[in-house]
């Protein structure tokens, strides 16, 4: 490992100047379990590592009816893993959470740092935009709020400024009948990248038609993408095995996978429609 500068400002502001002071040498570090280890390695070489640990309030984990869910920026995986109220109220972000590595990473991992890692196949990031969370981001000009699915422009790469940071993310309380659910399939059962993720989150009508809903697709395009026809077949519908096998069949042709080391393009895509079946069946259970 390069040697480097250590920084634990106390305030946000503090952290933007540094990063501003450093443009593009410095690395913010939260759970550090991506970043630790590509220093080490020398993928990454910060010459100025900022911790966030000192920056009161960012660690604050709650919801309320009314406001829904807060993760703030320093809340761990295993935090949001065994909270009651994600687990009742947001079963997609809990099946993820429970998803990520190891129990031994969890516990140091944090939402943001799997968030800003932008990895196509991250499984937080699918649930996170069907339950339309909202990225809370601090910079030079003060705070902005950034609807999750606009939140990633590539393989890697967001729309934060190198002088901003990610401090929490909001996510609003589900409405009565709702149901969500996240799904992955990889090569192992632990441990193990998503070859596909499918994040389902919707909402039923008193004449249990479908009333809203959201299907997110992951590892299957350069970020993690809405199969916006498959949803438009759904609303104000009441979903039969025949319509479930056209929706999922949709979000199927929606989807753009490459073929790499841990699959081809066309057995990603055939999974997209087996697991959104199967996302949408699970959802829909739960709204009931």
């Amino acid at each position: 490992m390069r040697p480097f500068d250590y920084h634990a400002p106390t305030t946000l502001d503090d952290v933007v100047a540094l990063l501003r002071c450093h443009d593009g040498q410095a690395s913010v570090f939260a759970g550090g379990t991506d970043l630790l280890v590509e220093m080490k390695e020398q993928v990454r070489r910060p010459a100025h590592l900022i911790n966030l640990k000192r920056v009161p309030a960012l660690d604050r984990l709650s919801y309320d009816a009314r406001d829904g869910l807060h993760v703030g920026a320093l809340v761990r995986v295993r935090d949001i893993e065994t909270s009651p109220d994600v687990q009742r109220h947001y079963a997609g972000l809990w099946q993820a959470a429970r998803e990520l590595g190891s129990i031994q990473v969890r516990c140091r991992a944090t939402l943001a740092g799997n968030v800003c890692r932008a990895s196509p196949s991250a499984d937080t990031l699918p649930p996170l935009i069907a339950d339309a969370g909202v990225v809370h981001a601090h910079g030079p000009d003060g705070a902005r709020r950034i609807a999750a699915e606009d939140f990633f422009t590539g393989p890697g790469r967001t729309v934060l400024a190198r002088d901003e940071i990610v401090t929490a993310f909001t996510l609003p309380p589900p409405p009565a009948r709702s149901g969500k659910a996240y799904l992955k399939h990889g090569r192992r059962k632990a441990m193990e990248l998503a070859t596909v993720g499918v994040a389902v989150s919707l909402t039923l009508a008193d004449d249990g038609a479908v009333d809203g809903v959201r299907i997110v697709l992951g590892a299957v395009a350069p970020t993690p993408m809405r199969a916006r026809r498959a949803e438009d077949m759904l609303r104000g519908e009441r979903v039969g095995p025949g319509l479930l096998e056209v929706v999922s069949r949709t979000a199927m042709d929606e989807s753009r996978p490459i073929s790499d080391v841990r699959a081809s393009a066309e057995y990603r895509r055939r999974m997209v429609g087996v697991l959104t079946r199967r996302a949408i069946e699970q959802s829909l259970e739960r709204a009931r």
